[in-house]
């Protein structure tokens, strides 16, 4: 039996719990010729990223078939519960050193992900599922995800986990993060370069709030 799961702003999820499709739907306000080539591109671009990650062995969702006619996106179903809930758990039940030990692991797959030139530029904890009987965190929703070699898109998809954290972890996130960078600084060899880079974007966006 196949059920809807979300309805966000560019596609609907359905899933039967052992596939998940993603359908990305079409924009009325947008001219139509506009419409369907921006939702091919994406489309074919996301298929790409999961047969990427796939090659590099990095844990998402497996490829099964792309569609760029219907724009579907079909893919494998990571059981397992949102990182986020497991999150949740942990820390009612003070568990910190558990909860900090993923955000460690949240921030070495970051790295392997800008390792391999891509940016997931969605980084939130509820798009994190901890994997069932693997008990490892792998990432999903890739839809807006891109590659890319800038430092600058490293560091801006750090800057964006960590807002995400922030809102939704208000009451541990600065720890969740200083645990996300360790966890960084130890998967890439490169990484000063991009947390330096990251001081940078979080004064821009200090300096536009102000004026």
């Amino acid at each position: 039996m196949t059920s809807k799961l979300a309805q966000g702003a560019e596609a609907i999820i359905y899933s039967d719990y052992s596939t998940v499709t993603k359908h990305r739907f079409e924009k009325t306000y947008r001219h139509p010729e506009l419409d369907s080539r921006l939702r091919k591109s994406r489309t074919r671009r996301e298929a790409k990223l999961l047969t990427k990650l796939a090659e590099v062995q990095f844990p998402a969702p497996q490829l099964i078939e792309m569609d760029d006619k219907d724009m579907k996106v079909q893919m494998e179903h990571v059981p397992g519960k949102m990182v986020k809930e497991a999150i949740d758990a942990l820390e009612k039940e003070k568990k910190e050193k558990e909860y900090l030990k993923i955000f460690k692991e949240i921030g070495e797959k970051v790295a392997l992900l800008h390792n391999n030139g891509i940016v997931h530029h969605d980084l939130t904890t509820s798009n994190m599922i901890m994997h069932e009987s693997k008990k490892e965190v792998y990432f999903i929703d890739f839809g807006l995800s891109f590659f890319s070699d800038k430092t600058e898109d490293y560091a801006v998809d750090l800057h964006l986990l960590k807002h995400a954290l922030e809102s939704r972890h208000h009451r541990i996130w600065e720890n969740c993060f200083d645990a996300v960078v360790d966890g960084y600084r130890t998967a890439k060899p490169d990484a000063q370069e991009v947390l330096t880079r990251l001081e940078r974007v979080e004064k821009r966006g200090r300096y536009k709030s102000k004026h």
